[in-house]
């Protein structure tokens, strides 16, 4: 009895002395570094979707840009009108131009030309230096037709028959309109060629001893530039 006794509260005083094991529960910290990483790695994907949705660059090769310079010649004919034609027939001549952009609808455009037609025994030279403002109408793909009006310095001279002999008219600087049009087709980022067609109209110049000297000339021309 005394063994089954001691055996019975055995397990109670070993429990007893043991006592009852501590609790010690787990807590988790959060890993910043790893959280940063984990949504900088989420944040990645969204990336090429935010460049998608940006604008697409507006530059091409053959972009238009202002405050631009630009040299070049016009190769083409001289119709002479008016009293003009009496003197002289119509010929292939040569014209140096100059341009500047202003602005992307509007060019500063100089022309300077000088050509001497004959007919018979008569001559007509017609010399003028003009500027005019060129218009753009509309820019499709590097195709750009414009107008164009402005004013210039003209010097007619006309070789005459007075009567007794032929006669130089004395040459005078005077004032004269040109207006136009055209189109401009831009190879790239520094040739442009084009088709230009321009009326010149000198005003009047008086002479003392002769016919005063009036008539006007048209010029149709293919045109080439370097920008820069």
């Amino acid at each position: 009895m005394a063994f089954m006794a001691m055996s019975f509260f055995g397990p109670s005083s070993s429990y007893a002395q043991s006592g009852p094991k501590a609790f010690s529960p787990k807590i988790k910290t959060p890993n910043t570094a790893n959280e940063l990483t984990t949504k900088e790695v989420k944040k990645s994907p969204e990336a090429p979707i935010e460049r998608e949705s940006s604008p697409l660059p507006t530059h091409s090769v053959a972009q238009r840009r202002v405050q631009n310079h630009g040299l070049g010649f016009g190769l083409g004919q001289t119709f002479l009108m008016g009293n003009y034609a009496k003197n002289g027939n119509d010929k292939i001549t040569v014209d140096m131009l100059y341009s500047y952009a202003a602005s992307y609808s509007f060019d500063l455009l100089v022309n300077a030309h000088m050509s001497e037609h004959t007919k018979n025994n008569e001559r007509m030279k017609v010399m003028g230096l003009t500027t005019s403002f060129k218009g753009r109408l509309v820019e499709y793909d590097n195709l750009s037709p414009y107008f164009l009006g402005g004013l210039g310095f003209y010097a007619p001279k006309a070789k005459r028959n007075n009567g007794v002999s032929n006669e130089w008219s004395k040459q005078k600087v005077t004032f004269g309109l040109n207006f136009g049009g055209g189109v401009d087709l831009r190879l790239n980022d520094n040739y442009v060629v084009g088709v230009l067609g321009q009326m010149h109209w000198p005003f009047k110049v008086q002479q003392d001893n002769q016919a005063d000297l009036k008539g006007y000339y048209f010029k149709l021309l293919i045109t080439g530039m370097y920008l820069f």
